[in-house]
């Protein structure tokens, strides 16, 4: 079988720059958490990457609001997501499509009827679904970080879902590091890393979207900066 993402892991800066990526994250799990770690952090974790998830997707809330129980829909809908998301991480392993679904169903089941949970839009955003399962099945030999950037960006662009796009995109994005063993405990905050850099997170999305290798060079470019900062934002750390 093809390697869907060999080409983009031979492109100039790629494979160095997740190389770095993933020895500053195995470096800050092992140093700073190898007895530091606990249930707590990853729920400090979650709820961090649920504040900024939210703000990405048009959310008003403060992180202290969010922490209080008192923000606004957006983030208690993200909050709520990132309460059960880790469960799902087996289920992504066998069973990607439903993984995302259900993503989809516990993110917007607070605004959408309950035909629309979970469910592509048309027949368009269900290819582009299954393109992303196979991507998380195909056994690519790419950095796992790497996948995970591609598979956000491939739910972020073709929005497949009736909203809530963007949230089920990221925590997607978590739960493939979960799944594949580069953050089992969830201790990286890569929501907050693309806040951080919430412009070039915008543009490179759009430039992804447009399509053809130099969009996706430049979101792999992009997701590795961003992985990176969302490691800094680790409780970890602070």
């Amino acid at each position: 079988m093809t390697d869907p993402l060999a080409w983009l892991t031979d492109l100039e800066g790629v494979p160095s720059a997740y190389a770095g990526v993933r020895d500053g994250i195995d470096a800050l799990l092992r140093d700073r958490g190898l007895r530091r770690t606990s249930p707590e952090m990853t729920a400090e974790s979650l709820l961090r990457g649920a504040h900024a998830s939210a703000v990405l997707e048009g959310s008003a809330s403060s992180l202290d609001e969010v922490r209080a129980g008192t923000g606004d829909e957006i983030a208690s809908d993200a909050v709520r997501l990132s309460a059960s998301m880790l469960a799902l991480a087996p289920l992504l392993k066998t069973a990607p499509l439903q993984a995302i679904a259900r993503l989809h169903t516990v993110v917007g089941s607070g605004a959408l009827d309950p035909e629309e949970l979970g469910r592509p839009r048309d027949a368009a955003s269900a290819d582009r679904l299954r393109g992303v399962a196979e991507l998380l099945v195909s056994g690519t030999s790419a950095p796992a970080l790497l996948v995970a950037a591609v598979a956000h960006a491939d739910v972020a662009t073709a929005a497949p879902f009736a909203s809530h796009n963007g949230i089920v995109a990221r925590a997607l994005e978590r739960l493939v590091l979960v799944s594949r063993g580069v953050d089992a405990k969830s201790l990286v905050v890569p929501e907050a890393g693309h806040l951080a850099h919430r412009a070039a997170y915008e543009s490179n999305l759009r430039a992804y979207s447009a399509g053809g290798p130099r969009g996706v060079q430049a979101w792999a470019l992009y997701g590795a900066e961003a992985f990176a900062a969302g490691a800094e934002a680790s409780p970890l750390v602070r």
